[in-house]
């Protein structure tokens, strides 16, 4: 059996509340400006909650052809565009490569519920005859991988998971593995959703998951903070180029890092609290950091999950104490969701994109709206105005509803 192959990230694509394309997202990072404002998707005042993070300024029209864009709702359009996104960032042409050695792994955790809930109330209205006849065809998971192999001719292995807000790190994940064992040489791991609809904003309202700070939206999202009150629901699609680190040498692309560690568990214990201690959540670092064959000491970054409710944001801290033990002290933490919300099942793939940046650009982000720590989260919290510094080894942790435990791990390029 032949060894496994490493893995490098090549390209990144990011449509998200704090901006359209990396670019965007960089000069947003740097204000440490949160995205998070009223609600104007839709009429928010039958629920406690008002606010969302928003992407504003986004037209489809701007990336696919109108023709596309008429097949395509918003959790398919932001699916395949930033797929193509992170095609054009690692100047991989499609029409050259072999199809078959490219394949496509996404995570989401409601897919195109949100336009099934629209399409409904057409349906209420005018009869069948007013319902999209591409319903059928958003509404499912997998229409994420699909509509990007469509797009871009990718034949490789193809799959979306729904595994609640850690899809877009399990995707990662999975993407990771299949070029590192061989079954391609170039993935597309990433997630999107568009979750902003009454109905799907409504379910999370009702087991009072989400912040009620509507006076102050930009403070809401508040990751460690003693005054948090729960996540920000957020929207937003983004993509990793992952590649067999021989090949994307050979033709000279820039690589962001190199990926070498996946974990995943379940807690098996509640579907919307962590398990008390986090054992579980510790065991996916384990994972990913046996994996890859790193050291806890050797992790310079983590970019926690951090989704700012008063549950899980301590849990994960006892979580990486117990990964980490008093190294903890020396690693720097930070949580990016007070900048651009929790957007479920594409918050993992987002903050992949963040801690790529991170390690390109020197610099590590700090946890927006983190004022006064909260005693149980005691850890070495990045703080304003970030750290010029470039991490060597990065973890990106991504916990969901159900129990579900993601970790990645990133190191530079050698």
């Amino acid at each position: 059996m032949s060894s496994p192959r490493r893995v490098v990230v090549t390209g990144l694509g990011a449509i998200t509340p704090i901006g359209i394309g990396l670019d965007a997202v960089r000069t947003s990072l740097r204000a440490e400006k949160s995205a998070v404002g009223m609600i104007t998707h839709f009429d928010p005042s039958p629920f406690r909650t008002h606010i969302a993070a928003q992407i504003s300024g986004f037209h489809a029209e701007d990336h696919l052809e109108a023709k596309r864009v008429k097949r395509l709702d918003r959790f398919g359009q932001l699916s395949v565009i930033a797929a193509k996104m992170a095609l054009a960032d690692a100047g991989i042409d499609m029409a050259r490569e072999q199809r078959e050695h490219v394949g496509v792994m996404m995570g989401t955790a409601l897919a195109g519920v949100g336009y099934a809930e629209e399409q409904l109330g057409r349906y209420l209205v005018g009869g069948l005859r007013a319902v999209d006849a591409t319903l059928a065809l958003a509404v499912f998971g997998g229409a994420s991988s699909c509509n990007i192999a469509i797009e871009t001719g990718a034949q490789g292995p193809n799959s979306t998971n729904a595994m609640s807000c850690a899809s877009g790190a399990i995707a990662i994940g999975e993407a990771f593995r299949q070029v590192r064992d061989g079954y391609a040489d170039v993935m597309i791991g990433g997630g999107a959703e568009a979750p902003l609809a009454p109905l799907c904003f409504g379910a999370f309202a009702l087991i009072r998951a989400m912040s009620t700070r509507n006076d102050d939206p930009t403070h809401a999202s508040r990751p460690f903070d003693g005054a948090r009150d729960g996540f920000v629901m957020g929207e937003g699609g983004a993509a990793l180029i992952l590649e067999e680190r021989d090949r994307a040498i050979a033709r000279g692309a820039r690589i962001y890092a190199e990926i070498v560690g996946f974990g995943s568990t379940n807690d098996a214990h509640h579907m919307t609290a962590p398990l008390p201690g986090g054992s579980q959540a510790a065991r996916a670092m384990q994972q990913a950091l046996a994996r890859a064959d790193i050291a806890p000491t050797d992790v310079e970054y983590v970019n926690a999950h951090a989704s700012a409710t008063p549950l899980n944001d301590p849990t994960e801290v006892d979580a990486m104490r117990t990964v980490f033990g008093d190294h903890l002290d020396t690693v720097w933490v930070s949580g990016t969701k007070g900048y651009h919300g929790h957007a479920l099942g594409a918050s993992g793939a987002i903050e992949a994109v963040i801690c790529m940046l991170s390690m390109q650009d020197g610099w590590i982000p700090p946890t927006v709206n983190l004022e006064t720590a909260d005693v149980a989260c005691h850890v070495r919290h990045v703080p304003k105005g970030g750290i010029a510094q470039t991490p060597g080894v990065v973890m990106s942790n991504s916990f969901g509803f159900g129990g579900i435990n993601a970790s990645l791990v990133f190191r530079t390029p050698a």
